[in-house]
């Protein structure tokens, strides 16, 4: 599978426009995981869908997350992995699966919460985790990634122990949680948090100028675990291949699954999954009261709506104005509007309706949602009820609930406690260094490691 750019620009009425893509450089995959970002600027798209239905079509219920995930990699990244490799990966990945809960002949809920950070994003993080060690074959390279809440235990932990990786994580101006010191690199582990005077976009935008400043990252060799890099979000289409051949005997009719959508790498990823050959419906984008693309996704592209500024809510994964993954939703719309337009159904919920949805859930079938996976079961819920809909909805809960005890309490009366291993990350952690948002600050803080 090739690579290229997703370079845009904003045509005279003001829609988003791929630039010249017949002059589009592609690169494979290797190069695409390892340098993270075009040179071009953008972001990496997949150049043309790969035909993945003659490898999962076949299994069932009793195939294993690793099994499938193996199978797909071998196949989608042929070029750069044979299937030793690609088993490898899965294997070292995933020692935890999605668990599908089918609640009846209408809904059901797929757990993305199994991993060792209770979040799905450990899924594209473990998987990035083992392919850059099996790419870099001992080779020295440098991941550096920006992270607040867990994510930066999610990412230490993904890659702590692998062979010649060090792990950089960039935290905004607030509190760090659930890194061991004992693994900072000058403590010899392969670790390096650094703080930074800003926020979370200063991070990400000081990723950025890392990657495309050469000399320093042909030096140190830099990748990243953030989305940008097209191998932490492909792999999160395997949790929508893996729920279909979950259900695919137990269902008939439509088969819709319900998105909480945020920077909407999930969706990209589900998206993906289509091209893939997966059989499927439509997809509900569920967002809250941000709602950035909903305009976007129904076909009215209003670049000013990326600009609103933030309303906080009870679902804040989801708080996002500007969805990191913006420029892969333009490309994916320019190369299939009639997808965008007919296949993906945003719906915006807003608190009082999450609370709601949350209390239906336990009420109803005795089952806790997690803030953001209530949200897309309102939003299911309202598809399901809105005509006459004979199929089967399968909403995603991307975060354990008892992270969220307080809401969750607040709408079913139930007061959940975290798992030990998730309420270990709440300890708090010290940077090695605090900096300015720049790049002279970041390089200087990284080189005083060593």
């Amino acid at each position: 599978m090739d690579f290229c750019s997703t370079v845009y620009t904003n045509s005279p009425e003001g829609t988003p426009r791929l630039q010249n893509p017949e002059d589009r450089v592609l690169v494979p995959f290797k190069e695409a995981v390892l340098r993270c970002l075009p040179k071009e600027g953008g972001l990496y798209v997949p150049e043309s869908p790969v035909d993945l239905r003659p490898f999962f079509l076949h299994m069932g219920e009793e195939t294993s997350y690793p099994e499938l995930a193996a199978a797909v990699t071998s196949q989608l990244f042929g070029g750069d992995l044979n299937p030793l490799s690609a088993s490898r990966i899965a294997e070292s990945a995933f020692t935890f699966e999605p668990e599908l809960v089918q609640l009846d002949e209408t809904f059901s809920v797929l757990k993305l919460y199994k991993g060792p950070t209770g979040v799905f994003k450990d899924f594209g993080i473990t998987f990035l985790a083992a392919l850059l060690e099996e790419l870099l074959q001992g080779e020295q390279a440098m991941v550096i990634s920006a992270a607040r809440g867990n994510t930066g235990a999610s990412i230490a932990g993904a890659f702590k122990g692998r062979r010649g990786i060090i792990t950089t994580l960039l935290y905004p101006d607030e509190p760090i949680e659930g890194l061991e010191s004992s693994s900072y690199v000058p403590r010899g582990g392969n670790l390096i948090p650094i703080r930074v005077k800003g926020n979370l976009d200063d991070c990400q935008r000081l990723i950025g100028e890392v990657i495309r400043d050469r000399s320093f990252a042909e030096r140190y060799r830099v990748s990243s675990a953030n989305a940008i890099n097209p191998g932490r979000l492909l792999p999160q289409s395997f949790y929508f291949l893996y729920s279909f051949i979950k259900l695919k005997k137990r269902i008939s009719g439509e088969l819709i699954f319900s998105i909480p959508s945020g920077n909407f790498g999930n969706l990209i990823a589900a998206l993906y999954a289509w091209e893939f050959g997966m059989p499927v419906n439509g997809y509900i984008a569920a967002m809250n009261l941000n709602n950035p693309f909903g305009e976007f996704i129904s076909g009215r592209l209003v670049p000013s709506r990326l600009e609103k500024p933030v309303i906080p809510t009870l679902s804040p994964a989801l708080d996002v104005s500007r969805p990191s993954n913006h420029e892969r939703l333009v490309a994916f719309y320019q190369s299939a509007p009639a997808v965008m337009r007919n296949m993906v159904f945003p719906e915006s919920i807003d608190d009082a309706a999450m609370l709601q949805a949350m209390e239906r859930a336990w009420k109803k079938y005795r089952i806790h949602l997690d803030p953001q996976g209530a949200v897309a079961f309102a939003a299911a819920e309202r598809l399901a009820a809105s005509r006459d809909f004979n199929g089967h909805i399968v909403v995603l809960a991307t975060g354990h609930p008892a992270k969220y005890a307080d809401t969750v309490f607040r709408a079913s009366g139930k007061r959940l406690v975290l798992p030990e291993k998730l309420a270990s990350l709440a300890s708090p952690a010290e940077p090695v260094a605090e900096i300015e948002p720049d790049l002279e600050g970041l390089e200087n803080a990284i080189a005083g490691c060593f």
